[in-house]
């Protein structure tokens, strides 16, 4: 038990897992990051803790990556430095987030046992070396990891800073060892129950590939091409490596559960979000927690998705950021530097969407490595006068000034998007129809006019009830699964508006295609049968030219790229045609009243200025409005909780823009004053503002 811990709620509430296990919540937001002190002597670390008040910090990671430290031989272990690391830091009164060091294993145990280390897909064993790898289905690993949980967890279960757990680190290795070609075909042989079932299922009957034996089935590798020309059995290790992962992490999360039954357990996950199925992986999660690195160029509607699909993991609860860099990431080809005022910005665009933390990597800038032209809060010029320390300083402050105010508030969204991992990695894995197919930008694409017209975006399992919805994306929902389409028909019938596009309803759970018309059982809701598909060069364009019926929110002529659907209309209308090519003059983008709602079918990649005239039609016709009105490039979110709601309005221009309250009255929580009408936000500057329920 936790005991007078200072950022823990005193009161527990029931965790939603099945086993009800109860933890406890956060009352402040998280501030701080990943700590590694065994670089520095007690003098450094004694500086820290002073730098650390001065910039707020109450929470820090670690000791990530110090299994090598932790246990120098095997089963002998050397916990002194780390208990007297955790007195320092529970002495300045911060909690620690205390993680298992398992995403780098010993020298030692890579050596002595080569089977912990991974195969690549080339067939190659590779040797002791980088973090994450080592085979997720090594049993060895596995016996390790859980055996220094162990010790970690009956050493520290009662240390008054353990506020959570962090398992390994940013999961995601590819391992095509014998170990998991077995374990593979163990898992078909769940999945699938018979050979039958098997060779019915991936269609072996295709190039021959009929298998007699689930002992017969390779893993997808170069040694075979199978990871390229065999896209069912590729989908399929996907899922599998998903499976491995989860069983890996639970190794390690039921020690820890089991020792210490209310503390919080999380991972944080790579910001290259393909690597697992987070909605699967998630879910033995106590807060989903992500790693945010942007690139640069990024638009800010690219990371405003990938925090909403952070929050739609758990079905809109808030999420923890893990990780962000304070000033340069080390690993891209260019590594700039961030603007002044941009590491608030991107902050406050996290906690807007849904955190309920904004931790960094790293806390002090390492001394040599890979990373050690990293950016840190602390710098190698080792004291508090740099931009950066005076800016997350600042940042530190305010966000203790808020305190909980909007601590698991949720973000209210009447429209939502669909998302899936197979339907991703399927879709990437067919044969065509372009090389230019990149499910997740196509996403984007789809989602950027609600998020400039700052319109809440939920992103959504295919599963989930579609009830509290009023309008519902599917971008290139390729796959699919069993009662998606029939929940899909429910929603529209029910007066819901439908959106979908090109590549939608291909293909059943197993990558076969659907026979007959597609999109299979969308095409009565939609009112229409899609006969072709023509795949366009990455240079060139068709055009769209509105018909009639959508001259109230249509003018002149846009244009359309990737794909284009030559397509029947069956009920429905169209809104636009094809201005080009042989099928020039056929419908392009259309809409069908079905039961009380209406579905929409964009078959090509639509222009920006189009998708913002179909969204902005779409949002007056189902009274969807933004909390405010603002001027473009202003960012506009709410969090909704017991207390009332929180709006943050962030500029993303380069210039002063103003967000207008009307007659609202707001408190302005950062500068302690009562707003009300036109506010100027100055560049990259961030308004926070409350609202009594």
């Amino acid at each position: 038990m936790v005991k007078s811990d200072p950022g823990l709620v005193l009161r527990e509430i029931s965790h939603m897992k099945a086993s009800k296990l109860m933890i406890k919540l956060f009352d402040k937001i998280l501030y701080g990051g990943d700590y590694n002190p065994d670089q520095w002597d007690d003098a450094t670390i004694r500086e820290d803790m002073r730098l650390f008040k001065l910039a707020n910090i109450n929470m820090v990671s670690l000791p990530i990556f110090s299994w090598a430290k932790l246990e120098p031989d095997e089963g002998i272990y050397n916990f002194e430095w780390l208990d007297r690391i955790l007195d320092i830091i529970g002495k300045n009164g911060i909690m620690v987030n205390l993680a298992t060091p398992t995403v780098a294993q010993p020298a030692w145990l890579s050596t002595r046992y080569p089977e912990v280390l991974p195969v690549d897909r080339a067939g190659r064993k590779r040797t002791h070396g980088m973090r994450v790898f080592f085979c997720v289905n090594s049993l060895k690993y596995r016996e390790r990891a859980a055996a220094i949980a162990t010790e970690m967890a009956t050493r520290y279960k009662n240390h008054p800073t353990l506020a959570m757990w962090h398992v390994a680190n940013e999961y995601g290795t590819r391992c095509y060892c014998p170990t998991c070609e077995a374990q593979f075909r163990v898992w078909l042989r769940k999945r699938y129950g018979t050979i039958e079932g098997l060779n019915k299922n991936w269609h072996t009957c295709f190039w021959g590939r009929t298998v007699y034996s689930f002992e017969e089935i390779s893993l997808p590798t170069e040694l075979n091409d199978d990871y390229r020309f065999n896209p069912v059995i590729a989908l399929d290790y996907e899922r599998f490596l998903t499976a491995s992962t989860i069983d890996c992490y639970l190794n390690e999360y039921n020690v820890l559960r089991k020792i210490t039954p209310d503390i919080p357990i999380s991972t944080n996950m790579s910001g290259y979000i393909k690597k697992l199925d987070q909605f699967e992986f998630t879910k033995h999660m106590d807060y989903v927690g992500w790693d945010n690195y942007p690139w640069p160029q990024d638009p800010p509607h690219y990371l405003a998705f990938k925090h909403d699909l952070m929050r739609g993991l758990k079905d809109g609860k808030s999420f923890l950021l893990a990780e962000q860099s304070p000033n340069q990431q080390n690993w891209q080809p260019f590594n700039k530097l961030k603007k002044p005022g941009e590491v608030r910005q991107l902050a406050y665009q996290a906690i807007a969407r849904g955190a309920d933390s904004s931790l960094f990597f790293q806390l002090r800038q390492s001394i040599g490595g890979q990373e050690k032209w990293h950016g840190a809060v602390i710098a190698h010029a080792g004291h508090e006068n740099t931009r950066i320390f005076q800016e997350c300083a600042m940042l530190g402050a305010e966000l203790a000034k808020l305190g909980d105010t909007f601590l698991r508030a949720r973000t209210p969204a009447k429209v939502g998007i669909f998302f899936d991992w197979d339907t991703w990695n399927a879709a990437e894995l067919s044969s065509g129809p372009s090389k230019d197919l990149d499910y997740l930008k196509f996403a984007y694409h789809m989602y950027k006019p609600f998020h400039e017209a700052n319109i809440a975006v939920d992103v959504l399992n295919v599963h989930r009830d579609l009830s509290e919805y009023d309008v519902v994306l599917a971008p290139m929902l390729y796959m699919l699964k069993p009662g998606v389409a029939e929940r899909i028909t429910k929603f529209v019938e029910n007066g819901g508006y439908f959106i979908a596009t090109t590549m939608t309803g291909m293909v059943d759970e197993s990558d076969r295609s659907i026979f007959g018309e597609y999109p299979g059982p969308l095409k009565e809701v939609l009112g229409i049968w899609v006969e072709e598909t023509d795949a366009l060069f990455t240079d060139e364009q068709n055009t769209m030219i509105p018909t009639p019926q959508a001259s109230h929110f249509l003018n002149g002529e846009y244009k359309c790229s990737f794909l284009c659907d030559v397509i029947h209309l069956r009920g429905a209308e169209a809104l636009a045609t094809y201005g080009r090519d042989f099928y020039a003059g056929k419908p392009v983008v259309t809409v069908n009243q079905y039961g009380k709602g209406r579905a929409f079918y964009v078959g090509t990649k639509a222009d920006d200025q189009f998708l913002t005239a179909l969204t902005n039609m779409i949002l007056s016709q189902k009274q969807i409005t933004p909390p405010y009105k603002a001027d473009t490039g202003i960012e506009v979110t709410q969090r909704l909780g017991e207390k009332g709601r929180t709006i943050f309005a962030i500029n993303n221009n380069a210039t002063t823009a103003t967000i207008d309250l009307g007659s609202d009255t707001a408190k302005d929580l950062l500068n302690d004053c009562e707003v009300t009408g036109r506010l100027e936000i100055a560049p990259r500057d961030v308004k926070v503002l409350w609202k009594e329920a």
